[in-house]
């Protein structure tokens, strides 16, 4: 009898270690995977019950939570689609992007500077309330960018060169969050579906994502850094000036805009032709400098680099193992080039900042309910590519590209605009992708503002940086600087 009780007793104890062990599983060691699985419903409904810190634009609640009568107890509210592309959406079915995403622990509540109002709340039985989230974003200048983009694919980023802080970024088309963050299953899997479905991609933010661009002739921009910085050349080094160069080892010319010289004479400097924005001597000019010293140039610049603003950017690219012909075309921002406008920003930014890149951000502080300030971060430095020298012979090029040169519709009155457009090519029959990237005033910078615009901006082949995207920065600088 001893040994059956005995047996019972072995038995009993290795079902409760087991179960022990069991449910320490599922309390400590799963927690984390269990509270994330989409199918547990009440970690949801538990989510939802607090209610989302507010996210802010000039001092204006852009994005609210207002109480409503269901399970989630807050519906997430959103003011306007010109900030959708930031904020993302906060979605009970379709999930959470944008800076709901990555500030996500602060507007729920959840983040460790938040701790002593968990155990408070916990202490009263009342849920956290979420911190607010402020913006760095210029409202003036985000709807500046918005309205003169018009109903054009492309984008728009602002960066105040100084701190590096982002004060306007607009992508179209975008989207409608409120669609997306409604408590209504069949409505969110239709706004969702129609989305997704969309080929102009609205859900993908263009002026950090997406598949890229070619960057055509604003990449002059780190091509000539790059000379200029080898100490082999100075912008008087010249080129032979010709009407048709045909790359090394082929049989494929490259010709300038117009198919026509760079201006008169036998010879062009590094000068003129990044005035004029010439591809020839830039072709030339980077086969004799290489594709190693201009990747160099452009890793410093952030080619390559994981950034975070909080949400990620995808990284630009300049390519390897290319040959001389391939090299040639990247001088001018063609072959497999590819870089995303906040990229190009950063890029002009160098200039603007007297060679000094300051990490770029979208945070301008968060604040408890309790008014305490959990985060307000600082500028930066994101990396030193070019010397102060090198700056300021870029900037005075740029400041003739608009005065004299082939930038001239960004212009504005008695304030010197330096710049550099791009029209880059997609393909023999395809529409071309066009830029503007440049800063104002030239002489003390307040803004940097790069723009960019898919098919042409509508025109196929006909339009160029300057007739459309030269304009559109024009006014994003002009309500920054009023």
């Amino acid at each position: 009898m001893n040994r059956q009780v005995r047996r019972v007793g072995l038995i009993l104890t290795i079902m409760f270690i087991a179960l022990f062990a069991m449910a320490s599983s599922i309390q400590v060691v799963r927690t984390g995977e269990l509270y994330l699985d989409s199918r547990n419903v009440r970690a949801s409904y538990e989510t939802y019950k607090t209610q989302r810190g507010a996210i802010l634009v000039g001092g204006e609640a852009i994005v609210t939570s207002t109480a409503v009568n269901d399970d989630y107890r807050f519906l997430r509210e959103y003011e306007s689609v010109i900030y959708s592309p930031i904020t993302g959406y906060y979605s009970v079915f379709s999930g959470t992007t944008g800076i709901e995403r990555a500030m996500n622990n602060y507007l729920s509540g959840q983040s460790g500077a938040q701790f002593f109002e968990q155990i408070n709340a916990l202490l009263d039985g009342t849920p956290v309330t979420g911190a607010a989230v402020e913006l760095t974003i210029d409202p003036d200048a985000q709807r500046a960018a918005w309205d003169a983009l018009g109903n054009r694919k492309g984008a728009v980023v602002a960066i105040e060169p100084a701190t590096g802080r982002i004060l306007a970024l607009v992508s179209k088309p975008t989207f409608d969050a409120n669609l997306l963050a409604s408590h209504v299953y069949g409505d969110v899997l239709d706004a969702s579906r129609n989305y997704s479905e969309n080929e102009d991609n609205p859900l993908v933010n263009r002026a950090i994502g997406g598949d890229l661009y070619p960057p055509g002739s604003v990449f002059k921009l780190v091509v000539a850094a790059a000379a200029l910085e080898s100490g082999n050349y100075t912008t008087q080094s010249s080129f032979e000036n010709l009407s048709e160069y045909v790359l090394p080892g082929t049989t494929t010319p490259v010709f300038n805009s117009g198919r026509s010289t760079c201006g008169s004479g036998e010879r062009v400097t590094l000068e003129t032709a990044l005035i004029r924005s010439c591809n020839i001597p830039f072709a030339m000019l980077a086969v004799e400098l290489g594709q190693d010293r201009i990747r160099a140039q452009a890793e410093l610049m952030g080619f390559g680099d994981e950034l975070e603003i909080p949400m990620a950017v995808t990284p630009s690219t300049y390519p390897e193992g290319m040959d001389l012909a391939q090299t040639g075309l990247s001088g001018f921002g063609q072959f497999d080039v590819r870089v995303t406008p906040l990229q190009m920003a950063l890029v002009t930014a160098a200039i603007a900042n007297q060679g000094v890149i300051m990490n770029p951000q979208l945070i301008k502080s968060v604040v408890a309910s309790n008014l305490n300030i959990l985060s307000q971060p600082q500028p930066t430095v994101f990396s030193s590519p070019i010397s102060r020298e090198t700056a300021g012979f870029l900037t005075r090029m740029m400041v003739d590209s608009v005065e004299i040169g082939v930038a001239g519709r960004a212009g504005i009155s008695q304030v010197a605009v330096a710049g550099k457009t791009g029209t880059a090519e997609n393909g023999p029959a395809e529409p071309y992708t066009l830029w503007f990237t440049g800063f104002a005033p030239a002489e003390k910078p307040q803004v940097v503002v790069t723009v960019v615009i898919e098919d042409g901006g509508g025109i196929g082949q006909n339009g160029t940086g300057n007739q459309l995207a030269a304009p559109i920065a024009k006014a994003v600088m002009e309500a920054v600087l009023e």
